[in-house]
């Protein structure tokens, strides 16, 4: 997409909603121990090894929080970051960083997860044509950010909604009685409607790979839960024809056995429903 995620309206109404959620009437804590007027410097410490995202969007929420607040960032979204490394320096009031603290932190920390668990199926593919890409299996409301997580850990995205692409899966062939009638619809649909969009079709067997070749009218087969030898046998009878998707229970152990099958992109739901958050702190210094 060519608009700026963090600077989209809808990041902002996002921020807001957090902020709301967490401060409520007020911050009463920050309000019966911290004077109005005192001012200090804090600083955003990483505490694991890991890729960072979101640190663009630190700066917005600090700001949200309290328009006097600055950060100066030390790291930049896609760095790789050890404990002990300094990620921002931040200047404000007391009562400013700490009524924006939490919800930073919950942001950098998820989206930094991410980056990092995608960074390690990037790594683990490393030196084949796979390309590891994310699904839907996003958290509701942050399908923008987990997305831009997953490219700051070198992912690529697949589609971010359901009008983005044609996906026909399973339950579509279910519905439309056969992949031959599934793909047929599809087109005559898209072209009765003047769409320009790709079309992908899930396979559960080489049978239907087969009937999808014959079928021609798509852009990419997506193999569901295939054993690693058919999921070979697979990519030699699609042979180039159209691109090659491998989805269904992959984890780091297995991942780099799908890729040397030849697949052109692997996409794991785990990146963005199951990433552990990264362990960043924000400490007030004197």
């Amino acid at each position: 997409m060519s608009i700026d995620l963090l600077h989209d309206s809808k990041i902002g109404r996002l921020i807001e909603q957090a902020l709301h959620e967490d401060i409520g009437f007020g911050d009463v804590t920050s309000e019966s121990l911290i004077q109005e007027d005192q001012f200090g410097r804090a600083i955003l410490l990483a505490k694991e090894n890991g890729v960072i995202s979101g640190m663009e969007l630190v700066g917005i929420v600090l700001q949200y929080a309290d328009g006097g607040t600055t950060v100066t960032p030390n790291a930049k979204d896609g760095d790789f970051v050890s404990p002990g490394n300094e990620l921002a320096e931040i200047h404000g009031s007391v009562r400013g960083i700490l009524l924006g603290e939490r919800v930073a932190l919950n942001f950098l920390q998820r989206m930094s997860g991410i980056a990092t668990l995608t960074h390690k199926y990037v790594h683990a593919v490393a030196g084949t044509q796979a390309k590891i890409t994310d699904t839907r299996k996003t958290a509701p409301g942050l399908r923008m950010l987990d997305k831009k997580a997953v490219r700051d850990g070198g992912g690529v995205n697949h589609r971010f909604g359901l009008d983005q692409m044609v996906l026909i899966k399973d339950n579509h062939v279910a519905a439309a009685g056969s992949v031959a009638a599934a793909l047929t619809k599809c087109n005559y649909y898209l072209a009765e409607q003047n769409l320009q969009l790709k079309i992908e079709l899930e396979v559960t067997t080489l049978t239907q790979v087969e009937e999808a070749l014959a079928c021609g009218g798509l852009d990419r087969i997506l193999l569901d839960n295939f054993e690693l030898e058919s999921m070979a046998k697979a990519v030699q009878l699609i042979d180039h024809v159209v691109e090659v998707e491998a989805s269904g229970g992959i984890t780091l152990q297995t991942v780099r056995a799908v890729a040397d099958t030849g697949v052109d992109f692997i996409s794991v739901g785990a990146l963005t429903h199951s990433a552990k958050a990264l362990d960043i702190s924000l400490e007030l210094v004197s």
